[in-house]
């Protein structure tokens, strides 16, 4: 089973700041920390991974710092982690953002088999609009379950996800094929800590560095404010 979890690094939103020319987010000089949505999203992938022996990959789309972050998740039991990185990529919002990761997904796939799961946060707190996971399985053609506070069952043999999806008015129990998608509420788990053989393999790891040169077949109308 291959499962992927696409995380975000976020500004910390007491030191957010906003450029009053361009109306994008000014990163330089703020502290940034992991989107915890997304960490829930890759403690259930861990979970599946200790309970069926899983491959869990890690995406993020960002500047070249976000490696601290991908470090992070590697310390927690990620496999491998990915940072698509480009200038040109600046400025996205969940449109192209959601082009990029799928196109990332796809890339992902060809080097280390089909994907299965996806999970992401339910949102970022930065951008806030639960856009972004609902658009990659839009554009990969993927089942989606969205605001999934438990995940009831998995069997890799019949391809099957069972969850639960927290609504306003109640709990939906919903069951779905693979490969899906799935974003995660922090009701769904609590994080573990990194371990220190975890961290030490994090100390030494380098993630995987993805540019526009490595997805020859990327549409440049389509990524950073032009994509927008």
């Amino acid at each position: 089973m291959h499962i992927v979890v696409c995380v975000k690094q976020v500004p910390d939103s007491r030191e957010i700041r906003i450029d009053p020319k361009t109306n994008t987010l000014i990163r330089q000089g703020v502290p940034s920390i992991i989107n915890f949505y997304d960490m829930h999203g890759l403690e259930e992938a861990l979970k599946i991974k200790d309970q069926f022996g899983a491959r869990v990959t890690v995406v993020t789309m960002g500047p070249p710092p976000a490696e601290k972050g991908l470090k992070q998740c590697i310390s927690l039991g990620a496999d491998e982690a990915v940072l698509v990185t480009d200038r040109k990529f600046a400025g996205a919002d969940t449109l192209a953002t959601s082009y990029v990761l799928a196109k990332a997904l796809e890339k992902v796939a060809e080097e280390w088999g089909p994907v299965d799961i996806v999970f992401c946060g339910k949102q970022t707190l930065d951008g806030d609009t639960g856009q972004v996971g609902p658009g990659i399985a839009c554009r990969l053609d993927l089942e989606q379950l969205t605001y999934v506070c438990k995940v009831v069952r998995v069997d890799p043999d019949k391809r099957r996800v069972t969850v639960q999806r927290q609504l306003e008015d109640g709990v939906e129990v919903v069951e779905t094929s693979m490969p899906v998608l799935i974003t995660a509420l922090k009701e769904l788990n609590k994080v573990r800590r990194a371990s220190l053989p975890g961290m030490i393999r994090a100390a030494r790891y380098k993630p995987i560095v993805w540019t526009t040169a490595d997805f020859p077949d990327l549409d440049a109308k389509k990524i950073g404010l032009k994509g927008s």
